[in-house]
């Protein structure tokens, strides 16, 4: 059983930045592919990035085209935590972002949210004008 935890969100002006982490428990975090999700209200839940296993401590990066240039996501395998470090943040971006995680999840299923098995609660992220 893995359990996930967000933190790092906030209220921010266009613009500017924020840095949200994923705390994990469980074994074997540096065998999971990770991913971050958000959703906004009224919308279906969707894909921002994810790192995914691809062998031992080797994972492929891969970003929502809303996102690539801005947001940042990385791991801490010896702290299993997950980051995802958000640049320029504009009003498209406001939303709970979630983290996921799905062991040795292929690359090729990465953006599919029924993909991964388990979930954090969501941190909000508010961009202000």
């Amino acid at each position: 059983q893995v359990q996930l935890v967000e933190s790092g969100g906030g209220l921010v002006q266009t613009g500017g930045s924020l840095r949200l982490s994923c705390a994990t428990s469980g074994r074997a975090f540096s065998s999971y592919t990770m991913g971050w999700f958000r959703q906004a209200p009224g919308k279906e839940r969707e894909f921002v990035a994810a790192l995914a296993w691809i062998g031992e401590n080797t994972y492929y990066a891969s970003y929502a085209d809303s996102v690539k240039g801005r947001f940042i996501c990385s791991r801490d395998n010896a702290k299993n935590t997950l980051y995802l470090q958000m640049y320029s943040l504009n009003p498209e971006d406001p939303a709970v972002y979630y983290c996921a995680a799905a062991y040795r999840a292929q690359r090729n299923s990465i953006l599919t949210p029924t993909t991964y098995d388990y979930w954090g609660q969501g941190t909000q992220v508010t961009v202000s004008s």
